[in-house]
């Protein structure tokens, strides 16, 4: 009898452990596990129901921390409202509102309030483009002047050698924010194509990152030649519906006529105040088109992550995060995050390498920023940790530049201080509040 009950006591243990493994498991995962608790077997119930409670709390821990960060730089005037999501494995761990949709009214940020995304459209033109090169409609190596003949940069010689990628990595050979303005002023592409003759490269086409705008949308036109659809209408019918991304707008009357949308703002006085929706970026939507709420951004989080194959494989994804071009130098704010090795610029995406702690093992970081209308938002995936982060914000704030790692620490301490105590206590009836 004492050998059973040594056998079986650790066997609890290794099991309660198991269990500890999966508690970031979705809230579907956890929902079905609920209904499996009847015909299950006395210590698989305990399980299951210990594995829901754990889940539940650590989702309140993180966020009454989230909450308790956001509050703090809503206080300090750093900003008017956030909407923040967080992803980990296939559950959309948070998503949440802090602040103020207008900071004239008591209208509250939620889940679902709208923000303009600025260039985190850049991402999901980059992994559209990667759909699209999977099922071998376009390809990386295509040449820009057979899909937009009246395109050129440089003398026709250069022209011949500028490529889809060229563009969608910032390394066609422009100046920086070449024609930005343009975009700005609502040309139509089209007519922004035909004045890149008159811009002198400054490197040849693959050798030199140099942030663009206007090169960068015109993978929109690319796309809409190889497939037959507008940029607009491939990403609905390939993502959004499938993924019942609901908020998501890309015309300025849409998002003008939306209920829920936060209101960009700027200082005035050191106090915010709330500016007009502009219809700029919309003549632009892979560079900078396209709005969404926390919501949605969690889901395209996790469809990124790989957790939707049905719609798109890894495989296929992981065309957008190739590195094409290193982005050198120290001067940009996330090479200055903890643990930087390096960054490079992909399909839309910047990746970075970083070591985290005192380990040597490079992790990645699939990120990037974006500013427009006086928004401004940051999305960083990791891949290794199965996780991804995103902040909409309604103004420009100084937060914006290590809003990242802040989280990123935050949702570390949460689930570290969550397992600490479950294990160390291998009591999970005192570790765990039931409600």
């Amino acid at each position: 009898m004492h050998r059973l009950k040594n056998f079986i006591i650790p066997s609890i243990v290794l099991m309660v452990l198991l269990g500890l493994t999966i508690s970031f498991s979705s809230p579907t995962s956890i929902k079905g596990s609920e209904k499996t608790i009847a015909g299950t077997h006395p210590i698989q119930q305990l399980l299951n129901s210990k594995e829901v409670a754990f889940y539940q709390w650590q989702q309140q821990e993180l966020k009454a921390a989230l909450k308790a960060y956001f509050d703090k730089a809503i206080a300090s005037g750093y900003i008017v409202g956030a909407g923040v999501s967080i992803v980990k494995g296939d559950s959309i761990v948070i998503s949440e509102g802090f602040g103020k949709r207008n900071s004239k009214t008591n209208k509250k940020v939620d889940g679902q309030t709208i923000f303009r995304l600025g260039s985190l459209s850049k991402g999901f033109a980059g992994i559209l483009v990667a759909n699209i090169i999977n099922e071998g409609t376009l390809h990386r190596e295509a040449k820009v002047k057979d899909y937009i003949p009246q395109f050129q940069l440089g003398d026709h010689q250069n022209t011949d050698k500028i490529t889809l990628a060229n563009i969608l990595s910032h390394t066609a050979g422009a100046s920086y924010h070449s024609y930005t303005n343009l975009v700005e002023a609502g040309l139509p592409l089209a007519d922004i194509a035909k004045r890149f003759k008159e811009v002198t490269p400054i490197s040849d086409p693959g050798d030199m990152y140099s942030y663009q705008n206007a090169l960068f949308a015109l993978s929109g036109e690319m796309i809409h030649k190889a497939t037959g659809q507008e940029i607009t209408k491939s990403l609905k019918n390939r993502f959004f519906n499938p993924l019942g991304m609901c908020s998501i707008t890309m015309d300025y009357e849409s998002l003008e006529h939306s209920e829920n949308v936060a209101m960009p703002h700027s200082k005035w006085r050191n106090r915010w105040r709330p500016k007009k929706l502009n219809d700029h970026y919309y003549n632009a939507i892979a560079a900078g088109g396209i709005s969404a709420s926390a919501m949605d951004m969690g889901k395209w989080m996790r469809f990124i992550l790989g957790h939707n194959p049905e719609i798109m494989s890894k495989s296929a994804l992981s065309e957008a995060f190739k590195p094409v071009v290193e982005i050198k130098g120290r001067s940009k704010y996330y090479q200055r995050w903890p643990g930087h090795v390096s960054s490079h610029y992909g399909f839309g995406w910047r990746i970075h390498k970083y070591v985290e702690g005192n380990t040597a093992q490079e992790k990645t970081i699939w990120h990037h920023g974006g500013s427009v209308n006086n928004f401004r938002n940051e999305i960083a995936v990791y891949p290794e940790a199965d996780m991804g982060i995103c902040v909409l914000l309604n103004n420009q704030s100084r937060i914006a530049k290590r809003v990242v790692p802040d989280l990123y620490k935050i949702i570390q301490e949460v689930y570290q201080k969550g397992t600490t105590n479950n294990i160390a206590s291998n009591n999970f009836s005192e570790a765990i509040p039931y409600h």
